[in-house]
C-alpha cells in the first residue's frame, strides 16, 4: 500500500473531547473516526487490525467446534416477549416501529434468535450438541458511551452459542470455550485474568469475564497472588489482604483499571423453558435444551491493545495484529519502489511511505501508526536498508536478504 494513497491522513492533534488514549491515538493515526457519541467508523487501517483480531478468534473458536454464520440485526418484538426481555432489558435496547406500527429492536445480543433457530431444527438428542457463532454488530443504549472505542452504542461482537442435552455436557463445553478464550487472549498478547462475575440481564448464574490488566479501564477485580482465583468487585464478598478462599495460601489483591474484553455465560434451561425449545431424549421423553453463550468484542480488543501498548510517540502494535508487517520509509535518493516490489514478491505486507514530505514528518507518522518494523531506504544508506523496531531507538543496516530472513523467522 502506498501511503500517499492511504485514506485518511494522520492528524497532528487529537479531538478536543478525547480523554482516553485509544480515542486520541486511534483517531490521530487514522484507524477510526467518530460519527457520534458511541458510534465509530473503522477506517482502512482499523479494519485491517480488527480483521486480524477476528481471524485469531475464528481459528480458536473453529478449533472447539464452532460453526460460523450470520444472523439478522433487526428483530421482531414477539421473539423478545417470549422471554420477557422486551421489558426486562428495556433500558439498553434500541426499539423502533415501522409505518405499519410493527415493533422491532436492534440486536443487543442474539440468544432469542438462536433459540428460535434451535426449535426449528433440533428434534432429538441426536441433533445435539450444537455450537454456532457470528462476527457481527451489536447495539446497546449505552448511557456512558466514552473511553473511545472501549464503550460504544454500536460495536462489533463475536458471539458464540452452544446447545446441549444436559448440564454436564454444557459445562464441559463451557470449560472448553474458556480454554479457547485463554488461547485467544494469549495470542493477542494480553496480561489478563479470568474473573468470576454476575450474569447481568443474561442469567442469574455466576459467569466468567476476561479482564485485561493495565488497560486504564473502569473495572476492578480481586485476585489471589498465588492461584488463579479472581472475582469481579460486584460479587466479591471479602476484603483485600485476606487469605484466598480457594487455595488457602495466597492473599487477595485488588486490581483497579481493568478492561473486560470477553465473557462467557452458562445460561442453563431458562431460555428453552420460556421459548418451548425441547428435544426428545433416548427414552422418548421431551426435555429442555441446555444453553450457553460466549462473547468477545473485537473492536473493544483493538482499543484495549492501544491502552496497554503505546508510548509518547504513538501506538505500538504487536506483530500478530499490526495493520502491516513493515513500514517502508523512502528518503531522498532511496530505491523505495524497487524494495517495495521485492517485499511484495516475498509476501510481505508493506506500507510504503512514498510521500513528498520532510523526513521528520515521515518518522513521526511511522511512530504514531505503530507498525512493528520500520525500514528506511535513502541515498546515505546506499544499497543497505535501515532496520528499526518500533519498541527500540536502536537501528542497524542490513542487506535485503537479511531483512527477508528476519521477517520470515
Amino acid at each position: 500500500m502506498k501511503q500517499s494513497q492511504l485514506f485518511p491522513k494522520t492528524r497532528k492533534e487529537a479531538p478536543k473531547d478525547a480523554q482516553s488514549l485509544n480515542h486520541k491515538l486511534l483517531v490521530r493515526a487514522g484507524f477510526i473516526d467518530q460519527l457520534m457519541s458511541g458510534s465509530w467508523t473503522l477506517l482502512p487501517l482499523g479494519l485491517r487490525v480488527v480483521t486480524k483480531i477476528n481471524q485469531i478468534i475464528r481459528e480458536e473458536i473453529n478449533a472447539v467446534g464452532g460453526q460460523e454464520m450470520l444472523m439478522p440485526l433487526l428483530h421482531p418484538k414477539e421473539i423478545w416477549s417470549e422471554t420477557g426481555r422486551w421489558d426486562k432489558a428495556d433500558e439498553i435496547m434500541y426499539k423502533l416501529s415501522d409505518t405499519r406500527k410493527k415493533e422491532y429492536v436492534l440486536s443487543f445480543t442474539h440468544e432469542e434468535i438462536v433459540m428460535d433457530l434451535l426449535r426449528k431444527n433440533i428434534k432429538s438428542y441426536q441433533d445435539l450438541p450444537v455450537a454456532i457463532y457470528q462476527l457481527s454488530t451489536k447495539f446497546r443504549n449505552e448511557a456512558r458511551a466514552k473511553s473511545g472505542i472501549l464503550r460504544g452504542k454500536e460495536f462489533m461482537m463475536k458471539d458464540l452459542y452452544s446447545a446441549h442435552a444436559n448440564e454436564e455436557d454444557m459445562m464441559n463445553y463451557y470449560e472448553k470455550v474458556k480454554g479457547a478464550y485463554v488461547k485467544i487472549f494469549k495470542r493477542l498478547g494480553f496480561d489478563f485474568k479470568v474473573a468470576e462475575a454476575s450474569g447481568g440481564v443474561f442469567t442469574e448464574r455466576h459467569t466468567h469475564e476476561f479482564q485485561v490488566i493495565g488497560a486504564n479501564g473502569e473495572d476492578t477485580i480481586f485476585t489471589c497472588n498465588k492461584c488463579d482465583y479472581s472475582v469481579n468487585k460486584e460479587i466479591f464478598e471479602g476484603n483485600e489482604g485476606e487469605k484466598c478462599p480457594k487455595c488457602k495460601e495466597g492473599k487477595i489483591e485488588k486490581i483497579e483499571g481493568t478492561v473486560e474484553v470477553g465473557n462467557i455465560f452458562p445460561l442453563g434451561t431458562w431460555y428453552a423453558e420460556r421459548m418451548h425449545v425441547y428435544y426428545t431424549d433416548e427414552k422418548g421423553l421431551k426435555k429442555p435444551i441446555w444453553f450457553a453463550s460466549y462473547g468477545i468484542g473485537p473492536t473493544r480488543v483493538m482499543g484495549t491493545l492501544v491502552e496497554v501498548s503505546h508510548d509518547d510517540k504513538g501506538i505500538i502494535w504487536y506483530p500478530q495484529i499490526a495493520p502491516f508487517d513493515i513500514h517502508l520509509v523512502e528518503l531522498p535518493g532511496g530505491n523505495g519502489k524497487e524494495i517495495y516490489e521485492k517485499l511484495k514478491e516475498n509476501n510481505i505486507d508493506v506500507l510504503w511511505d512514498d510521500r513528498d514530505v520532510a523526513p521528520g514528518e515521515k518518522f513521526a507518522d511511522a511512530d504514531l501508526i505503530g507498525i512493528p518494523v520500520r525500514l528506511v531506504v535513502s541515498e546515505r544508506n546506499g544499497d543497505k536498508i535501515e532496520w528499526k523496531e518500533r519498541t527500540t531507538d536502536a537501528s542497524e543496516l542490513l542487506d535485503f536478504d537479511e531483512v527477508i530472513k528476519r521477517l520470515k523467522k
